[in-house]
């Protein structure tokens, strides 16, 4: 299926098929799987524990054109994603909203701020004002370390560079305000601990 950004660019998804695999079919010490998949993984892990009800979110599709080569077997060939989506999870842990931005980096020392998008530094600054957690988790692809950060370091960040700043989050700003989350076993990246020690 071919599927577009609302720009008319193709989009290159990464697998989803450990979001929607049961648990126990899970390998969850798979050292290659990306960070989208770790997370699906762990939130999944975090429900079915009763811990936390945090799901990725869906993106609203246009379809364009589907096949019909039998009554039964309808298959969508064109598809554009309807508008920009805000940020990647969202969800409810200990009676506080939480809303946060996954992202991945090459670089072994900074992540460009080309990674994020206006709407999403906007949407979690609102987030923040209205007494939500907001926050960015980042994977550090070549130390396989991963940081969570909170939301108005982002923000600060991005304005910065509006007016004329770096256009990257150093990783120091992470080993300094951030916090180094735990890849263990189970849960794949235990998150929920870092959120209780920044924000409980």
């Amino acid at each position: 299926m071919n599927v577009f950004y609302p720009n008319g660019q193709p989009y290159k998804g990464k697998s989803q098929a450990v979001q929607s695999a049961p648990a126990s079919d899970v390998v969850y010490g798979h050292r290659g799987m990306s960070l989208e998949e770790d997370l699906n993984v762990t939130n999944r892990y975090y429900i079915e524990t009763d811990q936390a009800v945090i799901y990725k979110k869906p993106t609203p599709i246009q379809i364009v054109h589907v096949d019909y080569p039998k009554r039964s077997a309808a298959k969508i060939t064109e598809a554009y994603f309807r508008k920009a989506s805000t940020t990647d999870y969202n969800g409810i842990y200990q009676g506080r909203y939480i809303d946060f931005e996954a992202k991945e980096t090459t670089h072994e020392n900074y992540i460009p701020l080309k990674n994020f998008h206006r709407h999403q530094v906007e949407h979690m600054k609102r987030i923040k004002r209205h007494g939500g957690i907001g926050f960015i988790i980042v994977k550090f692809t070549k130390s396989s370390e991963i940081f969570l950060l909170d939301a108005d370091y982002l923000a600060a960040a991005w304005d910065e560079s509006l007016n004329g700043g770096r256009k990257s989050i150093p990783k120091r700003i992470f080993q300094d305000h951030g916090s180094l989350i735990p890849q263990k076993y189970l849960p794949r990246v235990d998150y929920l601990q870092n959120v209780c020690e920044v924000y409980f």
